[in-house]
């Protein structure tokens, strides 16, 4: 459904994508990775035709997204981070004047405005102003705008940006929902939604592609340990530079809860930190109420690659 090659976006003084190869095949839900600035909305800007490359090639449904733009674009959604409606038009106009423009059979537009209402949950809000609509709203009208044209592929770009906890979860099912009928190309930093959604992972650092596989095999192939959970009172004691010096131990995070500390470690392969962890421990006379090997998650591979030049 998607086919990228080679493909390049410079900047003055700055490359925002470098050489990118990458297939997104039919009916998968592919997840976008990577930190802010990696070059993910440069990216899905040029699969949208909304930017050219600077060299490179890119096709979606086998139409050149250059030569055969129009053709293209009849073939994909595209929901930006931020969506951008007409605050002054109501929910039903909005969706109407988008079908038509772009390209629905008028005997049509009722019958697909209608569904994507429908499927997006905006029937309740059919006949409001979009401006008074909340956040989550706002992105279910963008998502049902990606869809109204009944496109193969949905390129989403951090589709729950700005939304509540109950409204993510809303939108997770939505999207997982959709991936029985579309290619999805879902750009988001909720990592946990992309290992429930998403059947493979593409991880850009600095312009490049660092990853491409399911996050089963990007968990199976980490070359760090999997992380270790101490949970404590340290008193006086600076837990994390102490932690730090054990040998094995490459990164020591922190957070609290109360009065007690909660100590996340990242450990070199192979590397069992445990019983050093607790001598330690046992030597400053910390009260510890947990100390636990914590399974790997999509996060901590995240970190492993996009940060691997800094360890």
């Amino acid at each position: 459904m998607i086919k990228v090659e080679n493909l390049t976006k410079r900047y003055a003084g700055q490359t925002a994508i470098d050489n990118l190869n990458f297939e997104v095949g039919k009916g998968e839900i592919m997840g976008f990775l990577g930190p802010n600035g990696a070059g993910k909305s440069t990216t899905m800007r040029i699969l949208s035709s909304f930017m050219p490359p600077t060299s490179g090639r890119a096709s979606v449904a086998g139409f050149d997204i250059f030569d055969k733009s129009l053709q293209a674009r009849a073939h994909l959604g595209y929901m930006p981070e931020n969506v951008p409606l007409y605050s002054d038009m109501r929910v039903t106009e909005y969706l109407d004047y988008r079908a038509a423009l772009k390209g629905v059979p008028h005997r049509r537009i009722n019958e697909r405005v209608g569904d994507v209402k429908e499927l997006c949950g905006l029937k309740d809000v059919e006949k409001k102003l979009i401006g008074a609509l909340s956040k989550g709203y706002r992105q279910r009208v963008g998502l049902a705008d990606a869809l109204v044209h009944e496109p193969d592929l949905l390129i989403l770009d951090e589709p729950t940006s700005g939304l509540d906890p109950n409204q993510i979860r809303q939108v997770r099912e939505l999207i997982k929902n959709l991936g029985r009928q579309h290619t999805i190309l879902l750009s988001t930093h909720i990592l946990p939604e992309v290992e429930m959604t998403c059947s493979r992972v593409i991880i850009i650092n600095k312009g490049r592609i660092e990853a491409c596989d399911t996050p089963e095999n990007l968990l199976n192939q980490m070359r760090t340990a999997t992380g270790v959970l101490l949970e404590a009172q340290t008193g006086t004691d600076n837990g994390v530079e102490e932690l730090k010096k054990i040998s094995g131990v490459k990164d020591v995070s922190l957070t609290t809860e109360g009065d007690w500390q909660i100590f996340s470690l990242r450990a070199e392969a192979g590397a069992e930190v445990r019983p050093e962890v607790f001598r330690l421990a046992s030597e400053r006379r910390w009260t510890v109420r947990e100390l636990s090997q914590r399974k790997a998650t999509l996060e901590d591979v995240f970190v492993e690659i996009t940060h691997a030049d800094e360890i």
